[in-house]
């Protein structure tokens, strides 16, 4: 038996943790790019009639609003974030420009800056400016 090596998916944003938390980062990264953007309704009760609760199932959809503060949600696009996951799952620059919709100077500028941004200075790359003090 072979056993495939794990992905290590790097680190999330804050607004994400509800997402990963209940979906894991491989579901978070599909959710994302089907939903990103838009507003979901997560009700208490799933039907099974949402496009939402055929992707990640009702136990998850119903966990997921559970930790969100209201029933209702915009889902965060978390572009960055997305192309740094997908690039760890060892996909190429032009595929994850299709899969983002973006293009493939805007994904390459999304992998050379931090997975979340400026919001998280300590993993951020140095700084070339030197210290005053």
């Amino acid at each position: 038996m072979t056993s495939t090596p794990a992905i290590r998916y790097p680190r999330h944003p804050a607004n994400l943790d509800p997402f990963v938390e209940m979906l894991g980062p491989a579901l978070t990264v599909e959710f994302l790019l089907k939903f990103g953007g838009s507003t979901i309704y997560f009700p208490n009760d799933p039907k099974g009639k949402s496009e939402a609760e055929a992707l990640v199932g009702p136990l998850r959809l119903k966990a997921l609003g559970k930790r969100l503060p209201h029933d209702r949600a915009r889902v965060p696009t978390a572009r960055g974030w997305v192309a740094h996951a997908l690039r760890a799952e060892g996909r190429s620059v032009a595929e994850i420009a299709r899969l983002c919709g973006r293009s493939d100077v805007q994904v390459r500028s999304y992998l050379k800056s931090s997975p979340h941004g400026a919001s998280h200075p300590a993993e951020a790359p140095e700084s070339r400016q030197l210290r005053l003090f």
